[in-house]
């Protein structure tokens, strides 16, 4: 059996292992004093498993909340306005590195190659989870984002943005014109015979 000293790497920087310290012992705290250990503004709350990366890339307003597991992806700039809710599990990212991965290179010694972009949540926002808000987009204010949704576009101020229900309510609507479409072809075929 191998000792405690032989699963650590010397190359870790202290920095990472004071990040993973931190996320480890948040796990004991209320969501406010969550927050307040993270440096969040008045009135922020964070729940059990949410993440940061790279919070000194972050801006964020007061009053927001974060739920559980949600991954705020800071490395390319991120805003979020006062008064925002992002739901659990939803990711916000602000990188990609797909490119890299389908030329065989993200590595470490790569990632300065990573492509990063800002990404930017306004105020009064509503982000239902769990959902994906892609690299550089930029969510207006007061947008409402239903759960289950990937945002590769911008989102003007009061955008309900939802999808897959409407994509479902689309679709209904083609399946009840293919039906009169048959039934009209139905018809002809009768005449014609």
């Amino acid at each position: 059996m191998k000792s405690g000293k032989d699963f650590f790497f010397e190359d870790v920087s202290w920095e990472i292992r004071q990040q993973i310290l931190m996320y480890d012992s948040a796990r004991l705290m209320s969501d406010k004093e969550r927050a307040v250990y993270f440096g969040l503004p008045r009135g922020c709350r964070i729940r059990e498993g949410a993440k940061i990366i790279s919070p000194e890339n972050l801006t964020i307003g007061e009053n927001c909340w974060i739920g559980e597991n949600a991954m705020l992806d800071a490395s390319g700039g991120l805003s979020i306005g006062s008064n925002t809710s992002i739901g659990l599990n939803t990711l916000v990212w602000t990188h990609d590195s797909h490119q890299l991965n389908i030329q065989g290179m993200n590595t470490p010694e790569n990632k300065d190659k990573i492509k990063r972009k800002a990404t930017k949540i306004g105020s009064n926002c509503f982000i239902g989870g769990p959902s994906v808000i892609m690299p550089g987009i930029i969510i207006g204010d007061n947008c409402v984002i239903a759960p289950m949704s990937v945002v590769y576009e911008n989102l003007l101020d009061g955008t309900v943005y939802r999808p897959y229900r409407d994509m479902h309510r689309s679709l209904a609507k083609r399946d009840i014109q293919i039906k009169s479409l048959l039934a009209r072809i139905e018809a002809l075929e009768k005449q014609v015979l």
